[in-house]
């Protein structure tokens, strides 16, 4: 790709980082064959599979593989040197990065949303909720579908009035850390902090109403197999299977249902106060989208994270370099329904993380 064309595609963004990049990494690829092995997140699962096959297509000479175990056990396998990069919805705690300071990068890459599923037989038209409503649902203090405070979001719906269903993600995931942290900041008072997890411990469990499920198809199978249950899947997934989504109530009051746009504008804001390197303490970064004071958000929009190493033996450290330059040049014109790009100051964060690739990298 030319240096014209790639600052043109680039208009507005740093155009001294982006042919600077270019020249260390020259978009090429190793030489020789490399394996590069990923795992981690289901959330950017069907958007990283595409990418790495068309990656594939044009660089013969890299290999690369990437399976959706979740955020948690990809961290651990990253960790424990069984893969060479990780995907992570919620960036690494605090402590993790402090640990590993300067020896790990995290760049926020890509674009989604977690939608609610519901199965209410009978109930036609859009069903709106509320993060407190669902908080209270999921905190079991909400039974029935037709509790006032469902009605009053639903004016001149026909709700019935049967206990409502709660389906949780039963394995540990990124998806449940930013459906719990949309909770946490909608509602305080209803779902504290302690709550904000990738494996929380729902209070609605206790109740004999609710019901685990594994990944988004553990999920939304049980939503669309039992009468009045209520779930929450990605929004990717969600499209792919059809199933029926809810407007939720963002922080100016709005019903908004997931579109490109709406998540683009959670994002449009969020990226500016986004650290610079990626090198850097991401630990909070979620904070700033998820629940965006955007009126035009959709409030449960999250960007996900790809976590990596700052050195690598070569060749890996070139096909990396390679990979991420594909993706900030090339990969954003090629997307998943679900997903969205992110903005051009977050695509930076994969440039400079090739700078860091090419720069540190040793035989």
């Amino acid at each position: 790709m030319g240096v014209a064309r790639l600052v043109a595609s680039f208009m507005g963004a740093s155009a001294a980082l982006l042919i600077a990049t270019l020249v260390i990494c020259s978009y090429a690829a190793p030489s020789t064959t490399v394996v590069l092995q990923g795992a981690g997140a289901t959330f950017p699962e069907p958007q990283l599979l595409l990418w790495i096959r068309m990656f594939m297509e044009t660089h013969p000479t890299v290999v690369i593989s990437y399976r959706g175990v979740g955020s948690g056990a990809g961290q651990s396998m990253f960790f424990a040197h069984t893969i060479d990069f990780c995907g992570s919805d919620p960036p690494l705690t605090h402590e993790q990065w402090a640990k590993h300071r300067g020896e790990v990068m995290q760049i926020p890459y890509l674009l989604g949303a977690v939608v609610v599923i519901y199965n209410v037989p009978g109930l036609h038209g859009r069903l709106n909720l509320s993060g407190r409503v669902l908080a209270l649902i999921y905190s079991g203090k909400i039974l029935y579908w037709d509790d006032p405070r469902i009605q009053k979001l639903n004016p001149g719906a026909k709700l019935p009035h049967r206990r409502i269903v709660v389906v949780y993600r039963a394995d540990a995931s990124g998806t449940q850390y930013i459906f719990t942290l949309f909770l946490h900041k909608a509602a305080p008072d209803v779902w504290p902090w302690s709550l904000v997890s990738k494996a929380p411990k729902y209070p609605v469990m206790g109740s004999g109403r609710a019901v685990g499920g594994e990944g988004n198809p553990g999920v939304a199978q049980i939503v669309t197999s039992t009468p009045y249950s209520i779930g929450f899947v990605e929004w990717g997934y969600a499209l792919e299977k059809h199933l029926r989504v809810a407007a939720i109530e963002n922080a100016c009051g709005r019903f908004v249902l997931p579109s490109v746009e709406s998540i683009e504008a959670a994002a449009r804001e969020a990226v500016k106060h986004l650290p610079k390197d990626p090198r850097d303490d991401f630990s909070t970064d979620l904070q700033l989208i998820v629940y965006s004071r955007s009126c035009s958000a959709y409030p449960i929009a999250s960007w996900t994270h790809l976590v990596l190493w700052t050195r690598y033996p070569e060749p890996k450290a070139r096909a990396l370099a390679s990979f991420l330059t594909w993706i900030a040049i090339d990969g954003y014109r090629h997307l998943v329904p679900g997903y969205a790009p992110m903005p051009l100051e977050g695509r930076e964060l994969l440039l400079k993380a090739v700078r860091i690739l090419e720069g540190e990298s040793h035989g």
